[in-house]
């Protein structure tokens, strides 16, 4: 069908394939490249638009949203030797999907050859600490990029168009997780694919002796050697691995200091046990971040970052409403991620309710506290994530039951979770820094990174509202056209056999 469809527009799929398959990256011409250029999606379904409307979506030369208008009946007015327009035939169309949080060093761990001795005995948090310093004994520059390049193209065909990718430098692996990183990274925004924002991130401790490290010595050089290129968008780190309190505290004041001084993103693994003796360490960042100015320091351009914080469903009402009041109150961006998936399978209460999982509420977070929230993968096919998928959709799609959230009101917001609020959360969204206010999936002028969903003979099939994506989740088959508008010049046409058994578009630079 999609191959038919570029025919009938001029894009012959058999020598684009040969020309990318030869490394021939240039167009014959201008004008073949003009010929191509995506101009719009017809009769599309929108969100929050009327059942049964289809709508026209019109790019502007910057190849942005510049037009949205009700669909005509005809399009003989359109001419194809110089315009290329994707035809949705119903199909919804929302602004894409969204990792905020996801380690790009340590997926697909239990499937890889090289790890194969490297397999889960016990599943719980202490065992994949261990497993994953042995895996990280091995890393090597070839395989750090085939794991890597595998999620982004799973990732890719799943409809991300922007990811937060964690990378860890510490003195066992040095900085081999962060070069792969920046290569990946370099070669996913050269072709168009995505949009990756390095985390430089500390998985050791900063202030507590490690193997090869004597009081975190080298671990400190290296995240700020990290912070100091230009590739790295985010600092991160975990502060409750540190030894002791005081020694978390200085953990956190000190990559808040990092931050500032290196004008970057900040993201916490943070709170990451069910002990109510412990305190959290949530209102220490608070507090530091207000203490050492950082929002002004930053320029009010960054965004902060808070993943885990499974010790906060303890909290009570009041307590949240607290936090949220500090935030608010001190003008702070940041953000909370839930990680259902990793959170549910290996942080269990301490004994005897050792059966006991839980994860943060992120829809209540939203509605009931309007602290902003979103939604992450994390890990994949490693010992803190053996299961699961790089498609986000089945997080919001699991997310019905882990918060019993059913609506069609509930579901879209499940969706904005992995799409306009995890970029929002990431500094990455339509409103200025970050700032969470503008995280509807109405598509809108200036957006410039749109996924289609496919269309299906029976037209009841074809999914056109929002709460349908979230209920069922769509196979990768029927995402039809993931693209970064923002990164295009013309139609380019990916191998599909790297991402699925369908021919996946993009838009990409050449």
């Amino acid at each position: 069908m999609a191959g038919d469809f570029l025919r009938q527009h001029g894009i012959d799929i058999n020598a684009e394939m040969d020309r990318i398959q030869h490394g021939l990256q240039q167009p014959a011409d201008p004008v073949a490249e003009n010929a191509g250029k995506v101009s719009g999606i017809l009769n599309a379904s929108l969100p929050n638009t009327a059942p049964n409307a289809r709508h026209d979506i019109h790019f502007n030369s910057a190849n942005e949203v510049a037009i949205i208008s009700p669909s005509i009946p005809t399009q003989e007015s359109f001419t194809p030797q110089q315009q290329t327009f994707l035809n949705a035939q119903g199909a919804l169309v929302t602004p894409s999907l969204c990792h905020p949080h996801i380690h790009l060093d340590k997926p697909f761990l239990l499937s890889h050859p090289k790890y194969s001795d490297l397999q889960l005995t016990r599943g719980d948090f202490s065992e994949a600490m261990e497993l994953t310093g042995k895996a990280k004994a091995k890393f090597a520059r070839a395989d750090l990029l085939e794991r890597g390049q595998r999620l982004i193209d799973e990732s890719v065909a799943a409809g991300v168009t922007h990811m937060r990718a964690f990378v860890e430098v510490d003195a066992g692996v040095g900085t081999k997780c962060l070069d792969a990183g920046i290569e990946l990274k370099k070669a996913a925004e050269a072709q168009g694919r995505c949009t990756v924002q390095i985390c430089a991130f500390a998985q050791l401790p900063l202030f507590t002796a490690s193997q090869g490290d004597e009081e975190g010595a080298v671990i400190r050089g290296l995240m700020e050697d990290a912070a100091s290129q230009a590739e790295v968008d985010v600092v991160g780190s975990t502060p409750y691995v540190e030894g002791d309190r005081g020694k978390m505290e200085r953990n956190v004041e000190w990559m808040v200091e990092l931050s500032a001084k290196f004008m970057v993103h900040l993201d916490f693994h943070l709170d990451y046990n069910l002990d109510p003796e412990v305190e959290p360490l949530v209102w220490h960042v608070v507090s530091t971040l207000k203490l050492l100015d950082w929002k002004s320091k930053t320029q009010a351009e960054k965004t902060v970052m808070l993943g885990h914080c499974t010790r906060l469903t303890l909290f009570t009402d009041d307590q949240w409403r607290s936090l949220a009041d500090d935030i608010k109150q001190a003008e702070l961006p940041i953000s909370f991620v839930g990680l259902p998936t990793s959170d549910l399978f290996i942080m269990p209460f301490p004994p005897p309710s050792t059966s006991t999982r839980r994860t943060l509420d992120v829809p209540r977070l939203i509605k009931d506290f309007d602290l902003n929230a979103c939604l992450g993968v994390n890990n994949i096919g490693n010992a803190f994530t053996p299961q699961g998928s790089c498609d986000p959709l089945t997080l919001a799609c699991s997310g019905v039951a882990v918060y019993q959230a059913g609506t069609k009101l509930d579901a879209e917001l499940l969706y904005e979770c992995v799409s306009t609020r995890a970029r929002a959360a990431i500094g990455l969204g339509r409103a200025a820094h970050g700032s969470g206010k503008d995280v509807s999936l109405d598509v809108k002028g200036g957006d410039s990174s749109l996924l289609v969903f496919g269309s299906e003979t029976e037209k009841w099939r074809t999914r056109s509202f929002v709460s349908e994506t979230v209920y069922i989740v769509v196979p990768p088959q029927l995402k039809s056209f993931k693209a970064d508008l923002s990164r295009s010049v013309a139609p380019h046409l990916f191998d599909p056999s790297s991402t699925g058994s369908h021919l996946t578009i993009f838009l990409a630079q050449w």
